[in-house]
């Protein structure tokens, strides 16, 4: 009984992982595009260029400190846990120093290097971070019943910590009340941010220090099975020609492409699709930032009822199936925003659409985890070693593919509109269409090219069956 207790104790500890690792990466996912675009003023094509930089980046970096973080070990500190302590408070400053940067009349080349510069220091932060965090799921948890029990849990909170970095924005103290007012008055807005990131880095200093703490138990590893881990461009080259990996990462890449449009772009659709702002508020009392608030926080909401759900749906058909039905219902959901514009009606149906996301946000947060986890045990019957991190690293490179895409569809959206060239204050009629395009049918095609990378995902029924027998894994 004390074993069992024990158990629930680090299940619990560890699932709390999600504020410092998820909240970070949404509260950034959430306000940087807005800031630097509308706030510090950063040309759309300046944008697309930092973008794609850090996505070059992301090629040496995420991969590297995922086969660092296999390769390297620190004594007593271990492997996963040395990594993670040292680049805790770094990811809790960065909070905050993703909002100092310069502003106009500044020139664009020092607005746009540190644009570009903060980005790719986030990135070696955060990565450090989150490939440790990521790898010691499959290597704590080893079973599909453990996993999924532990991942519920852990998918809850996460989405607490999501529906935090949410909902702080909006009142202690809103940000920029809309973008129109943000550009009138940058550095009032640009305060709000700084304040927004301090709260956010101490909720994520005291609850991640208790996830450092009393959450992480490493499994020791022989010094045979430390010294016959490959070289890194081994190591990569043989996670890259793992095709099961590849259809997941891809699809998973598809999957935070729609999240990145979410979260960036819905504040946009609120106030120009739907004519919501702070002069106009929707109902008479949701203001732009509320309105965009509420709807992401309902999702979130009816993504944690779900949650449950998807757990049962995964053990009776499957992981990949339960993925599959995931895009299939999240697609056409999407599509839905499509019908909507400025009026009473499209007003309480965007929140209603934005509840039924839900579902489709609790799906992608529960399958991907455990089909890694199969991916990192059918490679641990093939090789004889847990490469966790290395498999997290490249998908962390991969994954962060979703932000070119993104910023790509956000060039071509706005190709001959008034936002072409940079942000500026304009009569909605002219980007109302673009938006609907860009927040309705770009995650609907990404949600339909991930359920056809997962057809081809073929771990999974008898095959998924016999190689768990070979690593002599319960289900």
């Amino acid at each position: 009984m004390s074993e069992e207790r024990s158990t629930k104790k680090l299940r619990l500890f560890f699932s709390l992982n999600g504020f410092p690792d998820q909240m970070t990466y949404q509260f950034f996912t959430l306000t940087i595009f807005g800031y630097y675009f509308a706030v510090v003023n950063v040309p759309t094509l300046f944008m697309w260029i930092g973008y794609t930089v850090w996505g070059l980046w992301n090629a040496f970096n995420d991969p590297l400190i995922g086969y660092l973080s296999d390769k390297k070990r620190f004594g007593k500190y271990g492997k996963r846990k040395a990594y993670i302590a040292v680049a805790f408070i770094p990811l809790c400053l960065m909070m905050i120093f993703l909002f100092t940067s310069p502003l106009e009349p500044i020139d664009i080349t020092w607005r746009f290097f540190y644009f570009l510069f903060i980005m790719m220091l986030f990135e070696l932060i955060y990565t450090a971070f989150d490939v440790n965090v990521k790898a010691l799921f499959p290597e704590m948890w080893p079973t599909e019943k453990e996993r999924s029990k532990t991942n519920v849990l852990l998918r809850i909170l996460t989405i607490v910590a999501i529906l935090a970095a949410f909902l702080i924005p909006t009142i202690i103290p809103p940000i920029n009340p809309d973008y129109t007012s943000a550009q009138l008055n940058p550095h009032g807005a640009r305060i709000t941010y700084i304040i927004n990131g301090a709260i956010i880095a101490i909720i994520v200093l005291v609850v991640g220090a208790l996830f450092i703490s009393k959450g992480i138990k490493e499994n020791k590893e022989s010094a045979e099975q430390f010294q016959k881990r490959p070289k890194f461009f081994e190591s990569l080259k043989v996670t890259l020609k793992n095709k099961n990996f590849l259809f997941l990462v891809l699809a998973n890449m598809c999957t935070w492409y729609v999240l990145t449009i979410m979260t960036s772009i819905f504040q946009f659709y609120v106030q120009y699709v739907l004519g919501i702002t702070d002069i106009a508020p929707a109902f008479g009392i949701f203001k732009t930032f509320f309105y965009y608030g509420f709807s992401i926080i309902l999702a979130f909401l009816v993504a944690v009822i779900c949650m449950p759900l998807h757990k049962k749906i995964g053990l009776k058909y499957g992981m990949r199936n339960g993925f599959i039905i995931t895009m299939a219902v999240m697609g056409s959901t999407f599509l839905l925003f499509l019908l909507l514009s400025n009026n009473f009606i499209s007003h309480i149906f965007g929140i209603i659409i934005a509840g039924a996301i839900g579902f489709g946000l609790s799906g992608i947060l529960f399958y991907f985890d455990i089909l890694m986890g199969d991916v990192i045990d059918q490679d641990e019957l093939n090789s004889g070693m847990k490469r966790s991190a290395s498999f997290y690293g490249t998908n962390a490179f991969i994954h962060r593919f979703s932000i070119i895409l993104f910023i790509s569809s956000v060039v071509f959206a706005f190709q001959y509109t008034p936002w072409s060239s940079s942000f500026g204050i304009t009569d909605p009629a002219l980007v109302s269409l673009p938006l609907k395009i860009l927040f309705s049918v770009g995650p609907a095609i990404a949600c339909i090219i991930a359920l056809l990378f997962m057809l081809f995902y073929d771990l999974h029924g008898e095959k998924l069956k016999n190689m768990r027998k070979q690593l002599n894994i319960n289900p």
